[in-house]
């Protein structure tokens, strides 16, 4: 008999409450500390950038992990009965998981630092690429299909946007820990002043590119591309592997185009990129949208997708 879904949630709750019985006196973490949880590794940067050593910061989707399929563990159900903050992101993980959340711990303060950015559909159309400079909307055939699918979670990928996350993050800091305002205050315009200068740089990165190529077999990189002015081309089509068809297709539009790198994250299987580079004549190359370095992360992209561009 299988076990149902609110039973194995049930019996996570038990494991969690026994865990915290046997090992609370022995996590490490100082008794002043604000514990706070976000769904992924790049957050936790954030956070720690303005919240400092105040902060006692959990991730929930583990390194190597898929944020649509991941399930809490056990020991994470102990950090949620002790923290204050729940930073959401948007990821699909949080579709099931903040309901229950807060049912663990009624207390906690769930802050959707995603409110305020509007989102733009996951790519599903290699010819097209989606929006960008020059791109004529009236023109294009498969947009109406684009704009009515699913909102792509990654925004993570773009400083400008991550300047709009990282205020929810410093107003959620101060709600809960106003003695420590000059501190948080201090930290976030530190921050808020590397994004910019982030930002900057990556602009110059990509000065003169406006308009080419990258293919990725994710299409996690959409807003990272908008802000810059390329295209990414998708492999995937809405979580699933391509079709021979269309795989054979994406292989004779990638010669047409001189695209000799197909990106693939270390969340997803490689095994359509490979084909896609073998026939080619090109190679796979590594990016990691969850990467916790989030700062060299994104600078060590850039100058992959800048060798690459076509």
């Amino acid at each position: 008999m299988r076990t149902g879904p609110m039973k194995r949630f049930i019996a996570e709750i038990v494991r969690g409450f026994g865990i915290l019985l046997f090992t609370s006196t022995a996590l490490p973490a100082a008794a002043d500390e604000i514990h706070v949880i976000v769904s992924i590794n790049p957050q936790k940067y954030f956070v720690q950038q303005i919240g400092g050593d105040r902060v006692h910061v959990t991730v929930m989707v583990q390194p190597g992990a898929n944020p649509a399929t991941y399930e809490p563990k056990p020991r994470q159900m102990v950090a949620l009965l002790k923290a204050k903050i729940y930073f959401a992101i948007g990821v699909p993980f949080e579709n099931v998981w903040l309901k229950k959340i807060a049912a663990i711990n009624p207390k906690i303060r769930i802050v959707h630092t995603d409110a305020g950015i509007e989102k733009i559909p996951m790519e599903r159309d290699y010819r097209r690429g989606g929006p960008h400079v020059g791109y004529n909307k009236t023109e294009d055939k498969y947009a109406k299909r684009r704009d009515h699918g699913i909102k792509d979670p990654h925004i993570w990928l773009s400083p400008p946007l991550v300047k709009i996350q990282a205020r929810h993050v410093f107003n959620a800091l101060l709600f809960v820990d106003p003695d420590h305002r000059s501190g948080y205050e201090a930290n976030f315009k530190k921050f808020m002043e590397g994004l910019d200068s982030l930002d900057e740089e990556l602009k110059a990165i990509f000065k003169g590119e406006t308009g080419l190529l990258f293919l990725v077999f994710h299409p996690a990189w959409g807003y990272f591309a908008k802000s810059y002015g390329l295209i990414q081309l998708p492999i995937e089509v809405e979580g699933k592997e391509p079709k021979p068809a269309r795989l054979r297709e994406l292989i004779e539009y990638t010669k047409k185009n001189n695209i000799r790198v197909v990106f693939v994250q270390p969340q997803f299987s490689s095994k359509s990129a490979e084909i896609i580079a073998n026939a080619i004549g090109g190679q796979v190359g590594f990016v990691d949208p969850l990467a916790q370095d989030w700062l060299g992360n994104l600078r060590e992209v850039a100058e992959k997708f800048k060798a690459a561009l076509r």
